[in-house]
């Protein structure tokens, strides 16, 4: 699999860090640990964009996308439907997933409550972020178990630990 992950950050958001490594890197895990690990082997390129914003931004795109006048830690659009995302490995043109967009502000502040690396929880937003983007969601309790799984299995491909475990 060719990999594209187009990165845009704000200046708020600590540029020492490789954040174009970490998207990708968790974008790869998410895809080995969804329903559609083949699109790891296949020839076609798989694009995604992930935007690092502040709050203001996300809050102004989750009222107008979901009407909740708040931020929200991470967004995702899906572009691909499920027939698509199946096909994928057979060819064809770049398959373009979606976009990602986490808030600086609350990424930051859920990473101090749960004491860990601010790059680690953008990991996880990521992978999370990912996974809706390849079909996944949390709207019931077998389909969060699910999601939450496969983010694990996927965080750990990464070398981070369960944020689900007992100790977070």
């Amino acid at each position: 699999m060719i990999l594209d992950v187009a990165l845009d950050a704000d200046p708020e958001w600590d540029s020492s860090i490789g954040w174009a490594n970490l998207a990708e890197a968790a974008a790869e895990a998410a895809i080995a640990e969804s329903r559609f690990p083949e699109l790891a082997a296949g020839p076609r390129t798989i694009e995604l964009s992930v935007r690092l914003a502040e709050n203001d931004e996300v809050r102004a795109l989750n009222a107008h996308w979901r009407g909740k006048d708040k931020p929200t830690n991470v967004l995702s659009f899906p572009l691909a439907g499920e027939a698509e995302l199946a096909a994928a490995p057979a060819g064809g043109p770049e398959l373009m997933l979606g976009d990602i967009i986490l808030a600086r502000g609350v990424c930051a502040d859920e990473a101090a409550e749960k004491a860990i690396p601010i790059d680690q929880h953008a990991a996880h937003l990521m992978v999370h972020g990912t996974l809706h983007l390849l079909g996944y969601d949390h709207h019931d309790d077998e389909d969060a178990a699910d999601m939450e799984a496969r983010e694990t299995r996927a965080l750990a491909r990464l070398g981070i630990a369960d944020p689900y475990g007992e100790d977070r």
